[in-house]
């Protein structure tokens, strides 16, 4: 891969992931699990997938963005097993209280987004149902080839993990957009958008901050839990370059690419001390004002472009000067006592009974919580011959498991 390279910034971490170059046998995938906050034709690519994988379908909505009733209404005709959830605050779910969230919350750090909750929360079901193969995908994302995220699940038995390489517009942050697009040496990694996972082999879980599928890859005492990548998705194209994104990105930013430098010189990343992050705090300044100077010295951007860009890393900048060598090992730490744990709570759960669809539903909320909005639907043969000849009037088995007082059922389409 070609591109300037600086003593600042390792443009690239792909040594440390297995690629998987010779063919791969195609395995059962349990469910695709989709966190999703955009229209919902945006999870046609999913219920795509999931029809050709033969697998359950999980879409998890935040109120107020996307409902788990119109979503189960829209997927009807694609005559899947389906899933569909209303996802609350983390505080109304069964999922542990996390130090590395108590240690953002109410600071200019503290995640806006609820992605992180719904991919903890697909893990927790997953648990609960006992699955073992499921692939977390974005609904952003788009797959030509369904059967590569089989042959993903297939290298499960070796590696905790399995992320497809990502085409189209690069998965990056925006610190790494500006430098690539202004002639950096700079690579993307395995991500959330597209992952495969071991559902009983990782025990892991997504921490609520910017890059929390590299954490969630990481053993936070050792190193990178085994990673492979194969197949192909394309993401599709979004504005890297707003002040807000920058600022938002900043901080996971700076504790992936700090922990992974680590990891790319054999360290662990438990040698993460006070002296680490001084020195790469100040080589993350210098690189920013690097990647700033190849952005201003541009001549093939528009004045109005190249102002903003600007604005951005400046953004990233004045966040870059928030942070703190402190914050950074307390994060680290914080990260290491989470993952046990998230282990602790994920051997209570899996020391209970499997259970059914509708109580796994009933289960995630919190103890005296009320019960999630979902939707579930079971499919049948019948139904499946009928959408593969491509008549949308199916036989609907919708379910409706519970839903908030104030909302309709949703409508069940009349049998055919």
């Amino acid at each position: 891969m070609a591109g300037i390279k600086t003593a600042d910034h390792h443009g690239s971490h792909r040594r440390l992931i297995w690629p998987a170059d010779e063919p791969m046998r195609r395995v059962k995938v349990d469910a695709i699990i989709v966190p999703t906050v955009r229209p919902l034709p945006r999870l046609d690519e999913a219920a795509r997938a999931a029809r050709a994988l033969d697998c359950e379908l999980v879409t998890l909505h935040s109120p107020g963005r996307t409902r788990a009733s119109a979503a189960a209404f829209y997927l009807d005709w694609w005559a899947l097993n389906l899933i569909t959830i209303d996802v609350p605050e983390p505080a109304h779910l069964r999922l542990p209280a996390l130090e590395t969230s108590r240690l953002l919350a109410g600071t200019i750090f503290e995640r806006r987004t609820d992605l992180s909750t719904k991919r903890n929360l697909g893990l927790l079901l997953s648990h609960m149902l006992r699955w073992k193969r499921v692939v977390f995908l974005d609904d952003d994302i788009r797959v030509p080839d369904p059967g590569d995220l089989s042959r993903a699940a297939s290298l499960l038995g070796t590696h905790a993990a399995v992320g497809l390489g990502v085409g189209g517009f690069p998965d990056n942050s925006m610190v790494c957009h500006a430098f690539r697009e202004a002639g950096g040496h700079q690579d993307t990694f395995v991500g959330g958008g597209a992952l495969a996972v071991d559902v009983e082999r990782n025990r892991s879980f997504f921490p609520g901050i910017y890059n929390d599928d590299w954490f969630f890859v990481l053993d936070a005492e050792k190193g990178l839990q085994s990673v492979a990548t194969v197949g192909r998705v394309f993401q599709d194209r979004y504005d890297p370059y707003l002040p807000e994104r920058a600022r938002a990105e900043e901080l996971g930013d700076v504790l992936a690419e700090g922990t992974f430098w680590l990891l790319d010189q054999d360290r662990s990343a438990s040698d993460g001390d006070l002296a680490h992050w001084r020195d790469f705090l100040a080589k993350r300044g210098r690189f920013i004002e690097q990647v700033r100077g190849m952005v201003e010295r541009r001549t093939d951007l528009e004045p109005a472009e190249r102002a903003r860009r600007t604005a951005a890393l400046n953004a990233a900048l004045r966040r870059l000067a928030e942070i703190t060598p402190e914050l950074c090992v307390d994060f680290m730490r914080a990260l290491a006592a989470d993952q046990d744990r998230w282990q602790r709570h994920i051997r209570a759960i899996r020391r209970q009974p499997r259970l059914t669809r509708e109580a796994a539903l009933e289960a995630l909320a919190g103890d005296g919580e009320a019960a999630l909005a979902s939707y579930t639907r079971k499919s049948t043969s019948w139904q499946r011959r009928r959408t593969d000849s491509r008549c949308r009037r199916t036989a609907s088995r919708l379910r409706v498991v519970q839903k908030p007082k104030d909302q309709p059922a949703t409508p069940v389409p009349s049998a055919a």
